[in-house]
This record gives C-alpha cells, sequence and structure tokens, in this order.
C-alpha cells in the first residue's frame, strides 16, 4: 500500500481497477485547511492523462510494472516482433502500442516492453540512437548563418532536423525522446 502523501514522479498505483503512474506531485499546505496533494497522472493502460487532488492519507495499492529487455526483430504488418534475450520467446506488439519513439528503431535493438499483469502496453527504445542519413539535401558554401537546420531522413524511415553541415551517409545521435539530433556520432 501507498499513501498519496509519499507520491513520486515514477510511482505507479492502482485506483478504480485502473493503473497510473505519477507524472508530477505537488504537496500543497495552504494557511487555511487541511493539506492536500495535487497530482498529474498517466493512465497507463489507457493513456490519458488526468490532474486529481487527493488528501495525503488516501492509501493505494501499489501497481508493479514490468520492464524487460526484448530485441526488435521484424514486422509483419501491423504486428511488431520481440524477442527476450534469455528465453528466445517472441513476442508480437501491435504497432498502436508502441509510441513515437519507436520511429528510430531498427531490427537487433534492444529495447524495454513494459507490462502489467503480463498485458503489454507500451515500449521504452532506448533513449539515444546512432543512426545513418540516407537523404538530405546538401548544405551550400556560405550557409553558415546560427541555428538553420534542414530535414534529413535517417535509415528506419524518420524525418529529423539537422544542421546545414550534417551530410548524407553520415552516422548521427538521436534522442529518442524528442527526436532531436544532438550530433554526429563517434562510431563510424
Amino acid at each position: 500500500m501507498v499513501s498519496a502523501g509519499d507520491f513520486r514522479n515514477g510511482l505507479t498505483f492502482e485506483m478504480d481497477g485502473q493503473v497510473y503512474l505519477v507524472v508530477e506531485f505537488q504537496h500543497v499546505k495552504p494557511g487555511k485547511g487541511a493539506a492536500f496533494v495535487r497530482v498529474k497522472m498517466k493512465n497507463v493502460l489507457g493513456g490519458g492523462v488526468t490532474e486529481r487532488t487527493f488528501n495525503p492519507s488516501d492509501k493505494f495499492e501499489s501497481a508493479f510494472i514490468e520492464r524487460r529487455d526484448m530485441e526488435y526483430l521484424y514486422q509483419d504488418g501491423d504486428l511488431y516482433y520481440f524477442m527476450d534475450a534469455e528465453t528466445y520467446e517472441q513476442q508480437p506488439i501491435s504497432r498502436s502500442l508502441l509510441g513515437d519513439g519507436f520511429a528510430f528503431v531498427k531490427e537487433n535493438m534492444v529495447c524495454k516492453v513494459l507490462s502489467y499483469k503480463g498485458s503489454v502496453f507500451g515500449l521504452e527504445p532506448p533513449t539515444f540512437v546512432d543512426l545513418v542519413i540516407t537523404d538530405t539535401e546538401p548544405g551550400f558554401r556560405g550557409d553558415t548563418a546560427t541555428n538553420v537546420l534542414k530535414p534529413a531522413t535517417v535509415e528506419t524511415g524518420a524525418v529529423v532536423k539537422v544542421p546545414l553541415f550534417v551530410e548524407q551517409g553520415e552516422k548521427i545521435r538521436i534522442d529518442t525522446r524528442t527526436g532531436e539530433y544532438l550530433e554526429r556520432s563517434k562510431d563510424k
């Protein structure tokens, strides 16, 4: 059991038959009246984000979210297949559960598959990935204005904004949480 007064970012709990993840919390002690906890929480299975206030003494059942490392193998229609490296079990996951960060995942990358009581509800790709640019327009000599970006397509098909000096065939590092270019990759 966990009380609302113990809420922290990233904590998962059960309420009304649903599983919630604490995105943001704030303990409020007004001058008059009782203290309360203002919480921004995400429905883990449904995906909706709501805000709600709780009495600090409200108690909830803790929810255990399993995060398993699985290797992305291949796509077959709307299903994407992942393999557990320990048991060699293959798990098909629907495209609707993968999220935006999956656009930067290529075959044989290891991702974290998120499940609750055996039911898969999401996927966490690696935070940073190194991908090769397959298509971009060349930068022109003299285009040295700061922070000017151009679109570039990487090997997974995703489009990223990159600086003018980055060219086709180069390997770049991308943050999968934001989809932003970080730097040229150190390994070739």
